[in-house]
């Protein structure tokens, strides 16, 4: 008993103490808590609110203690912050490096916010932490280089911010790491394969970055991973094998790649749990594997845009969770035109199937009746750019849940079923590009949440009805390539939502156009070519501010051009050739125009020199007789009487010049043989006398105006005195520096003067790449160039190749710029004499033609000849007296094909067997 009454004594004064002094073990609770207080005070002094009004860090007060803030998690102790989440707060800034003093944290989570700047390696100082989420912000730099001191970390999310450099080999020394998330940055390099090393990884996502490289081997080591996608990289090569033996998988995607190899047929055997599989945009080959059509829980198979071959194989109606089937833009067929889509009657069985397509691909047969008992749900359904024939069957309006219906591109035919109104939640309709005929149902009309209605290029009838105009979110129609008639609808150009596209054209529409037209005010293109219009042209057509294509070609409209044009400013192709227009071009049409055409109507008077008028390369006139150009283009008279007299001046100038260069010459000369110097800065060198270019800067005052003597389209004149008082004249000029063609001229190579180190010649591609160099030079001289150039001198002298054996046209001594059009053709509008090399040249040139773009492509052709025979155009064998050219072609096996040429014995073609 005293012994007990002793304990107790003794646990009552200690009892005591605590209550009476501030014990050393509270204080220091109080000092951890104050840390990491003043921790979280400097964070949040480094972020705002996009909403200041709702501040969510509003209790964050330095009197409260941190356990009690929004959003902060304390230890059960109440002694040290262990979680922070500030997920989706809308914050503005940075992340502060005073993170790093939350000793204890565990979880950090700032996702989906507005961060900038870089991450602090101070977060890598947090060495009990277990989530790391900082996805959705706007994060740059890279990932911290100290990652791997983070060794309780298991979850490091990343996506979706603008992170850049490699993924740096220290991640892989997070022994717990499970979830390693770093899509849709800007990561680049190669996958580090050490990342095999962390196998207790189940989620791994590198997707949506610039990745390259091959697919580390390694990654096959993770054998508890369960989601892999690397999709949309720049990945080349095959799939390692033994990834295909990762039964653990659940997701893998590889999709938008450089991928290639065949799919092992066994796919579904080896990776049984496999519930979404996504290879698309690659060049996979073979076939699609059966065993995938096994795995009866899968709900993706998205295989499209590959190069896949065969048929469709078995058993798709074991696949009830299937939602998504894809295998669209491939090559694949079936076996028989008569059951050859009987594929979506085996589908019916996948009840939750949204989406599915098989565009692209070489099917043939008709569509089924039962394609109406496919599921409910499915909203998307792809069948367009196959061989199908047959009719729409009525029983498609079953499918009540369809947003997207595309068969464009087949050989349906029959009239459009007016069932298909019954689907009311239809957005996109693409029937294009078949054969359907009879009218458009009235009753498409109900069809009101279309946003997208494209019946273009089959042969529709009758007229379109006016409940078109109910499309109340309609941005793009096509009706174009049909036979519909009749006046188009008002209504239609009441759609105030059509913003991208209203094409009617090559139709057989007639009267006039109607005002209304001014309510397509966002409309981007226009196009009502090729039909019957008739009457004025509307100037409220101006109030279509959006329009940058417009085109009313070949249609009847009289009257003349709108004033109102000019407004429309975001016009870049403006088409009204092929009608009646009369009166003359609107002085205001001086568009900024990539194209005009006003061709074959009725226009007279003077031609605006100003916007797009002013260069008659980019614009047609021809078809108006009665159009001319404007004296004052070219200037007024009094300007051109000033050219003139500057001219005759400059004129002056350059020959008392000659005459002075000719003087100083002479008095060189005398100064040389007086000299005993042979050398000097300023002295004759080799028969030039050589000065500095800060002598002559000196000489004229810095090249001063009050030196210039005259001046010309290649450069100023100066007076200048040189250090001796030699008066001089000096041209001012810019050098054009071309680069150095080490391998010389075509002529060389085809005469056989210049080989190769090895000894050969040119080979049959180096020749096919030369002749597609050298047109690709003259479609550039002829079309892309701003003002169209003749070259005139074509021949394999001319043409200089360079150290990578690439083809460069040369010596543009005889190059003429194009004036003026002739009957479509190109032409020079001065006076010339006989261009050319002889043998080169056409005929015509010598019986007084004009050089044209006609000329050039006669004398490619030429050395085209040269080059594939190594015989200049003189040689006997195309004078008559030796076997034609044309005989020496010899082409056999055409069932195959393949076809012979027989060239000189300097040029081998190999041809398969």
């Amino acid at each position: 008993m005293p012994s007990l009454f002793a304990f107790s004594y003794l646990v009552s004064l200690l009892a005591l103490s605590f209550l009476t002094f501030d014990h050393p073990l509270i204080l220091l609770v109080e000092s951890n808590l104050d840390s990491d207080k003043d921790a979280l005070i400097s964070f949040r002094s480094q972020l705002s609110l996009d909403n200041p009004s709702n501040n969510p860090l509003s209790s964050w007060d330095q009197n409260l203690s941190p356990c009690n803030w929004t959003r902060v998690v304390c230890n059960k102790f109440g002694d040290r912050v262990i979680g922070l989440n500030l997920s989706s707060l809308q914050l503005i800034g940075q992340i502060s490096p005073h993170i790093g003093n939350l000793s204890f944290l565990q979880s950090l989570q700032l996702q989906n916010n507005q961060l900038t700047n870089t991450i602090p390696k101070e977060e890598c100082n947090l060495l009990q932490l277990k989530v790391l989420n900082l996805s959705s912000n706007k994060l740059e730099g890279s990932i911290p280089s100290n990652i791997g001191k983070l060794r309780e970390l298991e979850v490091l999310d990343l996506t979706m911010n603008k992170i850049s450099g490699r993924i740096p080999n220290e991640v892989s020394l997070l022994p717990k790491l499970q979830v390693l998330n770093l899509a849709s940055n800007t990561f680049f390099g190669s996958i580090p394969p050490s990342l095999g090393n962390v196998t207790s990884m189940t989620n791994l996502d590198l997707g949506t970055n610039t990745i390259s490289g091959t697919i580390p081997m390694e990654l096959s080591y993770l054998r508890n991973l369960k989601h892999l996608d690397l999709s949309i990289n720049n990945l080349s090569g095959t799939v390692p094998s033994p990834m295909y033996n990762m039964s653990s998988l659940e997701f893998f995607a590889l999709a938008s790649n450089d991928l290639w190899g065949e799919l092992p047929y066994n796919i579904g055997e080896t990776l049984p749990n496999l519930l979404d599989f996504n290879f698309c945009i690659n060049k996979f080959t073979g076939r699609i594997p059966g065993s995938l059509h096994n795995l009866t829980n899968i709900k993706e198979i998205r295989m499209a845009h590959n190069r896949l071959t065969g048929t469709i194989p078995p058993g798709l109606g074991n696949l009830p969770r299937l939602k998504m089937y894809n295998i669209g833009y491939n090559y694949i067929e079936n076996s028989g035109e008569d059951n050859g889509l009987d594929f979506i009657t085996l589908l019916a069985n996948s009840t939750e199937l949204n989406f599915l397509a098989f565009d692209g691909n070489l099917l043939k047969g008709v569509i089924p009746e039962s394609i109406g008992n496919l599921s409910k749900v499915l909203s998307k359904l792809y069948m367009g750019g196959n061989q199908i024939h047959g009719t729409i069957p009525s029983s498609i309006a079953k499918l009540t849940g369809l947003t997207l219906l595309n068969i464009s591109y087949n050989e349906i035919t029959g009239p459009i079923p007016s069932e298909i109104s019954h689907l009311q939640d239809l957005q996109v309709l693409d029937l294009s590009h078949n054969h359907i005929s009879e009218a458009i149902p009235d009753s498409f009309g109900s069809l009101i949440k279309l946003t997208k209605l494209d019946l273009s290029s089959n042969s529709l009838v009758g007229q379109v009805p006016c409940t078109f105009g109910g499309y109340s979110s309609l941005t793009y129609m096509d009706l174009s390539t049909n036979m519909l008639n009749g006046t188009i609808p008002r209504e239609i150009f009441n759609l105030p939502s059509l913003s991208n596209t209203l094409n009617m054209s090559h139709n057989h529409f007639d009267g006039h156009l109607p005002d209304d037209i001014e309510q397509l005010t966002i409309v981007i293109s226009l196009d009502l070519s090729s039909n019957r219009l008739s009457g004025n042209i509307p100037s409220s057509i101006s109030n279509c501010k959006s329009l940058e294509t417009l085109s009313l070609a070949r249609n009847f409209f009289s009257g003349s051009i709108p004033n109102s044009f000019g407004s429309l400013k975001a016009l870049q192709t403006l088409d009204l050739s092929h009608n009646q227009l009369s009166s003359s071009i609107p002085s205001n049409l001086e568009l900024s125009t990539q194209s005009l055409n006003l061709s074959y109507n009725n226009l007279e008077g003077e031609i605006p020199c100003g916007g797009i008028l002013g260069n008659l390369s980019r614009v047609y006139l021809q078809g108006n007789p009665r159009l001319s150009l404007q004296s004052k283009c070219g200037g007024s008279h009094h300007h051109k009487r000033r050219l003139r007299k500057a001219g005759i001046v400059v004129a002056i100038v350059a020959v008392l010049v000659l005459f002075f260069i000719a003087g100083l010459y002479l008095a060189i000369r005398k100064r040389k043989a007086r000299s005993s110097s042979k050398t000097s800065d300023s002295k004759m060198q080799e028969g030039h006398y050589m000065v500095k270019y800060d002598e002559l800067r000196q000489a004229t005052g810095g090249f001063s105006e009050a030196n210039l003597i005259g001046s010309g389209s290649f450069g100023s004149v100066y007076k200048g005195c040189l250090q001796d008082n030699i008066t001089v004249a000096i041209k001012e000029f810019l050098a054009l520096v071309y680069e150095f063609l080490s391998n010389g001229s075509l002529e060389v190579w085809i005469k056989g003067k210049r080989k190769k180190e090895n000894g050969d010649g040119l080979g049959f591609l180096e020749r096919l790449n030369v002749t597609i160099d050298v047109a690709s030079a003259l479609d550039y001289l002829h079309h892309d160039s701003e003002v169209p150039v003749v070259h005139c001198d074509i021949k394999p002298s001319n043409i200089l190749l360079d150290e990578d054996m690439t083809a460069n046209i040369g010596d543009f001594g005889l190059a003429r710029l194009l004036m003026e059009q002739i009957g479509g053709q190109h032409s020079i509008s001065s006076s010339h004499v006989m261009k050319g090399s002889i043998g080169y040249m056409p005929p015509e040139y010598g019986l007084g033609a004009k050089p044209s773009t006609a000329g050039d492509t006669y004398s490619f052709g030429v050395t085209l000849l040269e080059l594939f025979t190594a015989k200049s155009p003189s040689n006997e064998s195309f004078t008559g007296e030796q076997e034609s050219f044309d005989s020496q072609l010899k082409i056999d096996d055409l069932e195959q094909r393949r076809v012979k040429i027989l060239l000189t014995t300097a040029l081998t073609v190999a041809t398969p067997n």
